[in-house]
């Protein structure tokens, strides 16, 4: 009887140690969220740069930014768990952690609805299961009413994310899926690539319903720009916050339907 019980309190002492010794580095800012999300933050050692959410991720080591990762500090942190993003990180980065040992967890939403997909098989690796379940149910739900709700058009608009010179998006970007969402499609549907340069003369001519700007920029500066032109251009003018609608986060619920109610607004005004 006192043999079983010690080898309990060995095997409770054993995974409780596994669990406190998780050691996890974050190569991509939606990556960082979706640990804080699933609540092991204790566990997270070192982050990418633009990793600004929640705020205590800003204090965390950085590794990793557009240029690539810092092999060497990752290696000397001895992580025992790297997420990466496939598509934002470089191939051959991720290779090389593979190559030398590491376990890494590849990330790659084509659509909002691999957000919680991949969230939940994150969780699972992460022992947070329940929580996950409850959290992707709840994007879900929120993602598919405001679908439901404000995706039934395709108003044309003016998304930008730089004006010097203004670049803008094609249809087959994250971007235009959620102005989907809201009944809205990318005034540059017609665009060869994903992200096309373009003229202020394309954009008077096109004459979007509404201007969405996803820079973090004060709305007046943003104005200026277009202020010259209001006379021929009456589309309004709104700002979207760049690190939710660029990142595929958990957040996305609140702030797309925010955006959705402008669309539907402004569409609808005679």
């Amino acid at each position: 009887m006192k043999r079983c019980k010690l080898l309990l309190l060995l095997c409770i002492f054993s995974c409780n140690g596994l669990a406190t010794n998780e050691r996890i580095i974050t190569l991509s800012p939606h990556l960082t969220e979706w640990v804080y999300s699933l609540e092991r933050e204790e566990q997270l050692i070192a982050v990418s740069e633009f990793s600004n959410f929640p705020e205590q991720a800003k204090s965390l080591p950085t590794v990793a930014n557009h240029h690539g990762i810092n092999l060497k500090r990752i290696v000397a942190l001895r992580p025992t768990l790297i997420l990466a993003w496939e598509g934002g990180n470089k191939e051959q980065d991720i290779a090389r952690l593979r190559s030398l040992g590491f376990e890494v967890f590849t990330s790659s939403p084509q659509t909002p609805q691999d957000i919680g997909t991949e969230l939940s098989a994150l969780a699972k690796r992460l022992d947070k299961v329940s929580l996950a379940t409850t959290l992707v149910s709840n994007f879900t739900t929120a993602m598919t009413d405001i679908k439901s709700r404000f995706g039934q058009t395709r108003q044309p608009v003016f998304y930008y994310y730089w004006d010097k010179p203004l670049m803008t998006i094609g249809t087959d970007t994250w971007a235009n899926q959620l102005l989907n969402h809201c009944g809205a499609e990318t005034l540059f549907s017609d665009a060869p690539v994903d992200f096309p340069e373009v003229t202020l003369q394309q954009v008077l001519k096109r004459r979007p319903v509404l201007l969405i700007a996803s820079i973090n920029q004060a709305p007046a500066l943003l104005e200026q720009y277009w202020a010259p032109h209001r006379h021929v251009l009456s589309a309004p003018l709104i700002q979207v916050n760049p690190d939710v609608f660029s990142r595929f986060t958990l957040r996305l619920p609140t702030d797309l339907r925010a955006l959705c109610q402008h669309i539907d607004t402004h569409s609808t005004m005679p």
